[in-house]
């Protein structure tokens, strides 16, 4: 059975989506105001992950991924550089699309976005001023009522009291509580502006979510995704709108993922200390990210080193090696070494399931790839035959795949595995002639061009750098 952590109970809960064979997924996507940078990458993998291994496991999932693109900070930008906020705000989201697609995630079932969902946001906005949740201000701004809801700040675990110390009121706002949160806001000169009840003026950032999430999957979905910090005030806001809404329990389970760290630092733009996706894509395979994802638990701050980064790729490297393919004219493997390798490969399969199971250890779920790798490579040393490594590489191409994977190297493109193969063998036969200063030139040489040879007990096996 399925488990994930709920940061709303604090706890790992197995999962029972509300229909049956179906989940309604929403993960907040980027505010498209500037080059979205690795951390949205980050979070981009991990919900893709979930949904790769959901549909694996039989579900069929309905994955909605928003855009903001109306907001203060797509405003203030384009004011900056002397633009119309939505041509900016357009140009930011082909641009994520393209680095979506570059890292192979999944297209979302809808993408919707504020813009194009005001009448539902001024509906709800309606609604929850009748129901005694909202109220309008004599400056055309509607305002959440927090102390409507008695358990506001139940996902962040933070206390309103708490919350009120502290906490200022500026001077045009004229709200009853420190901590009410805009719905609405009144337009100001030069903003894009839309038609309301209470005059000119355009959505808060967190109405809008609340919105698109319920006209694309309606009152109660299963999971609700996106970056832990995004839980206060985003989320715990969401969840006050759209319960105080439909009266009904929001979403399932909350699944949240770690920040991507530099130097041990969150990256921000206030520390200016962002990578952008276009920056890594130009020096990186898009699925060393992906590996980089994988390698670590998805709750946890992660590390975004060289060390980190090459530790990815040397792992992405070696997990394609097994499906490279046998030597020709291979006279067959031992059926003893063949039957252990068949039988390892459903153990893995079983393995990888035990892992991901348990609230998607992907780090565990790796290991089993590459005990499975180890005795594919040690079993094409030992001559065994296409049709006999079969098995092992089909398991290795499912598998993977829900990984999101892309197990063909670009190198291969052009088909150099057996000129590489050729001259790995020609350093064999040199070393056991002894012929060390030859053997040290082919491995310099094949090192130059991007190839490393790797040396251990079980063999002789290379790798793309």
């Amino acid at each position: 059975m399925i488990q994930f952590y709920n940061t709303l109970s604090h706890k790992k809960e197995e999962f029972h989506p509300l229909e049956e064979g179906i989940v309604k997924l929403y993960v907040c996507g980027p505010t498209v105001y500037s080059d979205a940078h690795v951390g949205h990458a980050m979070s981009a993998l991990v919900f893709d992950i979930i949904r790769r291994y959901l549909e694996f496991r039989g579900f069929k999932v309905h994955h909605v991924m928003n855009f903001t693109d109306v907001d203060d900070k797509i405003i203030i930008r384009a004011n900056q550089m002397g633009m119309d906020p939505f041509e900016l705000a357009e140009g930011y989201i082909q641009d994520f699309r393209e680095h979506l697609e570059d890292l192979n995630i999944l297209p979302a079932t809808s993408n919707p976005r504020a813009t194009q969902t005001m009448d539902k946001i001024l509906d709800m906005i309606k609604g929850l001023i009748e129901k005694g949740f909202a109220y309008p201000a004599s400056n055309g701004d509607v305002y959440f009522r927090v102390t409507r809801d008695e358990d506001y700040g139940k996902l962040s675990g933070r206390h309103l009291e708490d919350m009120q110390a502290g906490s200022r009121i500026d001077v045009e706002e004229l709200k009853e509580h420190p901590m009410d949160f805009a719905l609405w806001k009144a337009a100001k000169p030069g903003e894009p502006a839309w038609e309301s009840p209470w005059g000119m003026g355009r959505p808060g950032w967190h109405i809008e979510c609340s919105a698109m999430n319920l006209h694309e999957l309606g009152e109660q979905i299963d999971i609700h995704g996106g970056g832990n910090d995004l839980i206060f005030p985003h989320h715990e806001n969401e969840i006050a709108q759209s319960e105080g809404f439909t009266g009904k329990k929001f979403a399932q389970i909350w699944i949240h993922n770690g920040m991507l760290q530099l130097s041990g630092e969150k990256m921000s733009k206030s520390l200016g200390n962002l990578i952008t996706i276009k920056e890594f894509l130009k020096d990186h395979d898009g699925d060393a990210m992906r590996m980089l994802v994988l390698n670590g638990n998805y709750r946890s701050p992660l590390s975004f080193t060289d060390e980190s980064i090459s530790a990815a790729e040397h792992g992405l490297n070696r997990l394609r090696t097994s499906l490279k393919s046998a030597n020709p004219g291979a006279p067959g493997a031992a059926p003893k070494m063949i039957a252990d390798l068949e039988t390892l490969a459903e153990n893995t399969r079983n393995c990888f399931i035990e892992y991901m199971d348990d609230d998607l250890n992907t780090s565990g779920a790796l290991s089993c790839l590459f005990e499975l790798v180890r005795q594919v490579n040690t079993a094409r040393d030992a001559n065994a035959t296409e049709e006999q490594l079969k098995s092992a590489k089909d398991t290795m191409r499912e598998l993977t795949a829900v990984f999101g994977l892309r197990m063909e190297s670009k190198h291969e493109e052009g088909n150099a595995d057996p000129f590489i193969d050729l001259l790995v063998d020609l350093r064999g036969k040199l070393r056991e002639k002894k012929l060390w200063d030859l053997s040290d030139f082919v491995r310099d040489q094949l090192k130059e061009l991007g190839v490393t040879i790797e040396d251990s007990k079980d063999g002789t096996s290379w790798n793309w750098d």
